[in-house]
């Protein structure tokens, strides 16, 4: 400890001589969202921070380590190049690591530069060291609160000279509280703090200041600071300011603008943006919005962004009440043809003096249905990746929505846990409705379609909880419902007063619909929910076939396949459990969707085994689909050799 606490002051040599001002520290943390551990560290660290605010303030920078998070509008993949930028300038190998004042915590007296290993001493070594310079910051909004001007002055307390070119003031703007509905990456994580989310003018250019110094100098300068169009929250936005000497990469002094409450002149709430389903190269999304604002709104201007890319501007005119609501639908905006799951969202512009958007929903997911499958749809959820391939959410408002629950699943599924879930029982927005579109399907040739699914629910209270099943063929102008079930009639087990989740194969029982009028070529089938805050649902074993096929599971019978050995490498084996005698196919989709083996059995009351070589096939994850003149089972079956 003396060794690290005697290099500090190496570190720092020829500063602390002549120091006349207390130092306020920076802690830098290289955090990820799909970390583990930084979500097991980071309540500890977050509170050591808070209980230290006087002597420090914190940037997190969410790094991909172990991995980067997939979503689109996660906080890494939203601001990756500076966090990568940042993230090599300190060498930065694991998460979650950290740098105190630019150096190692070590220099501090930490056991390492692991984030858990700040502690109350490491902070007070490092703010122990004094300063040659205090630093003032103050922020002012623009008009249309999208952008934020920062002045900054910079006075010397001590005569200083550092090397040529050497000296920057970095200035980060950070979200100081971010919370997600769903986590955004792989840990759980879903409330962030102090996140860093863009630099000015860059991170790794900085601001110039001059290198030599003389006591009562000073240096004052303003940047304009855009916000973000992925900002979540304006009125969580505040700055840190830092002065980092580039020789050494020493921090001399940090400062922080904190968030400040938006001007009370204007103020507009997002109400709803909507658009659910897409089948062609462009949708017209509605949005509507309310003036919470002291006058009438006569004009604005809404960009729509489509995965986070802008499209043509709707103009709007209008005189707008104070506390009136309208509502507009925007121009055709482009949309992806890849069929499958995209996101909706939008800004409003103004020449209107602060005005300001509220955004408590800016974004919509939707469906994108341009290619419609000929294979069955089949899915066990036994991947974590959710929703699967060319399933869409749609959650109008960003509340509790449908996820993957991977310590369940249905009585068919033994051992293999993975399923469905919505989760009744946390969602206390009474009426929120939530849909779920499988992949859009050729149901054509067949006179009787047919979806079957494994269903766990059970009830809390005397709640009436709702699951919906729709079907359309015209791209979503007209939706039939083919199954509807509330309250007791839903339930498929008794009352529960905790969070439940199904541990027994009494738990859970098969649905079966005939899609009666749907042999069509273009199908959309879509699970919707209604809240009543009851107790959770579960769904497993969706399959929906272009044919009347599949194996009977009705009445928690146990009718099911199994396959061994799995993985597979060479002969594969699938025992059959049927509750009647028959004929079958057996068939094997690859994750292109396509069949690469069909193979017709013949199938006795009772257990049946078929045996099937495998080792032609490529590597990778297979369906394997069981299908009769009763129903369809499915399961997973991994080819690796």
């Amino acid at each position: 400890m003396k060794k690290n606490i005697l290099f500090a002051a190496l570190v720092f040599a020829g500063l602390t001589s002549f120091a006349q001002t207390p130092r306020l520290s920076l802690c830098e943390e290289f955090t990820g969202e799909n970390c583990g551990p930084c979500a097991s560290t980071n309540p500890g660290l977050n509170t050591l921070l808070t209980a230290n605010a006087a002597k420090i303030i914190s940037i997190k920078w969410q790094v991909a380590i172990p991995s980067a998070p997939s979503a689109t509008w996660s906080l890494y993949q939203t601001n990756k190049t500076e966090i990568n930028t940042r993230g090599g300038y300190y060498a930065n190998s694991f998460a979650p690591e950290a740098r105190i004042d630019g150096q190692h915590i070590t220099t501090f007296g930490g056991a390492s530069d692991h984030a858990a290993d700040i502690t109350s001493g490491v902070i007070n070594t490092s703010q122990a060291i004094t300063s040659p310079f205090s630093v003032t910051m103050s922020r002012a909004w623009e008009n249309g609160c999208n952008s934020i001007n920062v002045t900054v002055t910079v006075r010397a307390t001590a005569n200083y000279t550092a090397a040529a070119n050497s000296l920057r003031f970095r200035t980060v703007m950070v979200e100081k509280t971010i919370a997600f509905a769903t986590a955004p990456g792989s840990n759980g994580e879903k409330t962030f703090y102090n996140a860093g989310i863009k630099s000015f003018p860059t991170i790794q250019n900085g601001q110039t200041i001059p290198n030599a110094w003389v006591t009562g100098q000073t240096h004052t300068f303003t940047i304009n600071c855009p916000i973000p169009s992925y900002t979540r929250n304006k009125s969580e936005i505040a700055f840190v300011g830092f002065i980092q000497n580039e020789s050494n990469k020493n921090i001399l002094q940090a400062v922080m603008a904190d968030k400040v409450p938006f001007p009370a002149t204007y103020s507009l709430t997002a109400v709803n943006a909507k658009v659910d389903v897409s089948c062609s190269t462009t949708i017209a999304p509605q949005i509507s919005f309310l003036n919470n604002g002291p006058g009438a709104l006569t004009s604005c201007t809404i960009i729509p962004f489509v995965d986070g890319v802008a499209g043509t501007p709707t103009p709007w005119t209008g005189n707008l009440a104070v506390s009136a609501s309208a509502s507009v639908t925007l121009n055709s905006v482009t949309t992806p043809t890849l069929t499958g799951p995209h996101s909706f969202s939008y800004q409003i512009s103004t020449s209107s003096p602060y005005l300001l958007i509220n955004e408590p929903l800016t974004k919509a997911q939707y469906m994108v249905a341009s290619n419609y499958q000929t294979t069955p749809v089949t899915e066990n959820f036994l991947t974590s990746v959710f929703p699967p391939t060319k399933w869409a959410i749609i959650n109008p408002n960003n509340n509790v929505t449908w996820s993957w629950e991977s310590n369940t699943g249905s009585y068919s599924d033994v051992n293999e846990f993975g399923a469905l879930k919505f989760d009744f029982f946390g969602n206390t927005l009474i009426g929120d409705v939530d849909e779920l579109y499988l992949p859009p399907v050729d149901l054509s040739g067949v006179s009787t379609p047919t979806l079957s699914f494994d269903i766990s629910k059970a009830l809390k209270n005397n709640e009436n909880d709702q699951l919906d099943v729709l079907v359309s063929s015209n791209c979503g102008v007209t939706w039939t419902n083919v199954y509807s079930k509330a309250g007791q009639v839903l339930a498929t087990t008794g009352g529960v007063s905790t969070a439940f989740m199904p541990q027994l194969p009494q738990d859970w029982i098969t649905e079966t619909i005939a899609l009666t009028g749907f042999s069509s070529p273009n199908v959309l089938v879509k699970f919707k929910v209604t809240n009543d805050n009851g107790n959770n649902l579960y769904i497993d074993n969706v399959n929906l076939s272009s044919s009347a096929v599949g194996i009977a599971k009705n009445n928690r019978e146990t009718s099911s396949i199994s396959i061994f050995p799995n993985p597979s490498k060479g002969e594969t084996n699938v025992k059959i459990s049927s509750l009647v005698a028959g004929n079958a196919n057996v068939i094997l989709i690859n994750t292109l969707g396509q069949i690469v083996l069909n193979k017709q059995v013949a199938l006795n009351v009772g257990a049946n085994t078929i045996q099937f070589d495998v080792k032609e096939l490529a590597n990778g994850l297979y369906n394997v689909v069981v299908e009769t003149n009763n129903g369809t089972v499915s399961k997973k079956l991994t080819v690796s050799k």
